[in-house]
């Protein structure tokens, strides 16, 4: 059996999405622990890297031997206006790569001890002011978010029958300014020109990219740890919460909301089941698990991430 002690000298780790918000990060956090790392990338393999084609369904298991782990980060984005194509390439980046990878370990002669495969809390849907833990249902089929993640956990089932230590993070709003969410707000925020969005009273549940990637080695290092795990702060809060502290954090002003049918006028569907969607997620396992929060609170994250050190000037 591997040894995942914090004790062990090196893990040999691939990661999917090396180039992503989380992904790089994460490598980063790797390097600098000391462990291997090889990327797996879809042109052709430099050192350190294995080469694969998820959507040509293309992943040498011989590639994958001798692996400890592998963490499973690739997707389309989502944060943009979804067409039928966009929808359908959101779905099947995630569906196909978890497939083919999980179908290749399960092929390897020496299995890795664990896959971290993705996921998101888009997996519940829109389910206002409900506290949703792991032990929480899905949301609808009709919700594209709630089906998709369905299908993008059931997509490691390979992995998971070859005795494959599977899990699956459920990723929040994660919180960096290089992007994702917060690398968008930035700009009308510091303009003075930040605000809620819609009413502003939907469940915002976020986690700065420091406890991303502190969650990532958790998951990886803790043995005790399968199936869905809630990669978010303890702490989530309103959409108008959110924006209330941004601005203090970065001392302006936030006058101007932005009504919900502006929102799905510009962003259509994707607006209704991203920014208006309230998920109101608790990491029950995470912290259940022994984790320790670097940013538990948003103030504090945000003022971490974005280097204000110093107290803003508006009032709580």
């Amino acid at each position: 059996m591997t040894d995942f002690s914090p004790n062990r000298v090196a893990l040999h780790v691939a990661v999917t999405g090396a180039s992503g918000l989380i992904g790089s990060a994460f490598t980063r956090r790797l390097v600098t622990d000391g462990h291997r790392v090889s990327r797996l990338v879809r042109r052709a393999p430099g050192p350190g890297e294995i080469g694969w084609d998820p959507d040509g369904g293309r992943l040498d298991p011989n590639d994958l031997e001798g692996l400890d782990a592998v963490v499973h980060l690739a997707g389309e984005n989502v944060g943009v206006r979804w067409t039928a194509a966009r929808k359908a390439r959101i779905r099947d980046s995630r569906i196909q790569g978890t497939r083919v990878l999980s179908e290749a370990l399960a092929r390897t002669r020496r299995h890795p001890a664990v896959l971290v495969s993705a996921s998101a809390i888009g997996i519940y849907g829109d389910r206002g002011d409900e506290i949703l833990t792991e032990r929480s249902a899905p949301g609808p089929r009709e919700d594209f978010l709630a089906t998709v993640g369905q299908e993008w956990e059931k997509a490691a089932s390979p992995a998971r029958g070859a005795g494959i230590r599977v899990v699956h993070p459920r990723f929040g709003v994660v919180l960096s300014p290089a992007g994702g969410a917060l690398g968008k707000m930035l700009l009308p925020f510091r303009l003075g020109l930040g605000g809620r969005l819609g009413k502003g009273s939907q469940w915002m549940s976020w986690i700065s990219i420091d406890d991303v990637v502190g969650a990532l080695l958790h998951l990886v290092l803790n043995e005790a740890l399968s199936g869905p795990v809630n990669v978010t702060a303890p702490e989530p809060l309103r959409n108008r919460d959110f924006t209330r502290t941004l601005g203090r954090v970065l001392s302006r002003p936030t006058p101007f909301p932005v009504p919900a049918a502006a929102l799905r006028l510009v962003l259509g569907e994707m607006a209704d089941s991203t920014l208006l969607a309230s998920t109101r997620v608790l990491p029950e396992r995470l912290l259940g698990s022994g984790y320790r929060f670097t940013h538990p609170d948003l103030e504090t994250a945000l003022r971490h991430v974005l280097g204000q050190d110093r107290r803003a000037i508006f009032p709580r």
